[in-house]
């Protein structure tokens, strides 16, 4: 079993994982570092016309995650993160400040998969996640 809470990959509930809506990049790169232990590794604060918005690129255990200045509705979006080791991940958020809700087994696709939300201040929503090992048979 994993015993370090990582993060595996990242999928936006949208559009662009990589363009998920804040109103500040500087409050969603600061919020992100201290709550979801993530590193800004490139920013983009310029928008000229035909260019695309300002934006941040954070990442953590090589997965990444931007956001943007671009108008969006932060309501309606957000990304699903697979993580290994999921209740140390929801540990860790919790022990950073984090609210964690509806801890429960979601089946997608015929798999179970162990979940909980996270609702972040600029209103974009995180849907945890990790597959739940089916028990070996003898």
């Amino acid at each position: 079993m994993h015993t370090e809470a990582r993060f595996q990959s990242a999928a936006p509930y949208k559009d662009d994982v990589l363009a998920l809506p804040v109103p500040s990049l500087d409050d969603a790169s600061e919020w992100y570092s201290k709550h979801f232990g993530m590193s800004e590794v490139d920013r983009d604060a310029s928008s000229t016309a035909g260019a695309s918005h300002p934006r941040v690129l954070l990442e953590r255990d090589g997965v990444r995650i931007g956001f943007a200045v671009n108008g969006g509705d932060a309501s309606e979006e957000g990304a699903a993160i697979r993580v290994s080791n999921i209740s140390a991940m929801r540990d860790e958020l919790e022990s950073r400040g984090v609210k964690t809700a509806n801890w429960r087994i979601d089946e997608r696709d015929g798999e179970k998969l162990q979940v909980f939300f996270v609702i972040a201040p600029d209103g974009l929503c995180y849907y945890f996640y990790e597959p739940v090992e089916a028990p070996e048979e003898p």
